[in-house]
């Protein structure tokens, strides 16, 4: 079915209604059988299946319609398939199933042991659960403390590895700001005014 364009009956409603293509053109392009683009034709397959117009979604040109309606041996061509999904930077919140969500406590306890230098609001926001729970894991004060295990949260597929190595540069970048903002007061402290 690669190769195949997207919804395929409905492609050939349009291609039927709007081209004067041959059945077997549109069979083989839809990847159906000639009998099913006959009935389509006859209004006895695909009733209330609504066209889908293969120029608009880029999968078919005017050009490649027009040469294959002159010649009823050329197939037409499908255009790539590629369909480029952009990477967009924007968060989706991802649906963690219940067997799962035991996981954020063990992979906060993970993080806080392996990555101490991380603060809780940031180990929250990466695995997922409120800074509060994280503080109380730090604090061994969690509900169910005895009970967690560390794991690796990117072993588990709650964030990736790259998110990890963003979240530590962030963390090192602060503790230097800090350490810098330190010896700015001491100095400031020792010498008089």
């Amino acid at each position: 079915m690669s190769n195949a364009p997207l919804m395929p009956m409905a492609t050939a409603v349009w291609l039927v209604e709007n081209t004067t293509l041959t059945f077997k053109q549109i069979a083989d392009f839809c990847h159906l059988h000639e009998v099913e683009i006959q009935g389509i034709a006859d209004g006895e397959v695909a009733k209330g299946i609504k066209a889908y117009n293969p120029i608009i979604s880029g999968q078919l040109s005017r050009e490649e319609i027009e040469q294959s309606s002159k010649d009823y041996n050329r197939p037409l061509q499908i255009k790539s398939t590629d369909i480029e999904i952009s990477n967009s930077e924007k968060k989706i919140k991802k649906y963690v199933p219940l067997s799962k969500r035991q996981d954020k406590p063990d992979s906060a306890l993970w993080l806080i042991k392996q990555h101490s230098l991380l603060k809780d609001s940031q180990i929250a926001k990466l695995v997922g659960i409120t800074k509060n729970s994280v503080t109380s894991i730090r604090n061994k004060s969690y509900w169910n403390y005895n009970n967690l295990n560390p794991k690796d949260p990117v072993a588990l597929n709650l964030f990736t590895q790259k998110d990890l190595l963003d979240a530590v540069e962030k963390a090192e970048r602060r503790i230097k700001r800090e350490k810098k903002q330190k010896e700015k007061e001491k100095i400031s402290n020792l010498t008089p005014a």
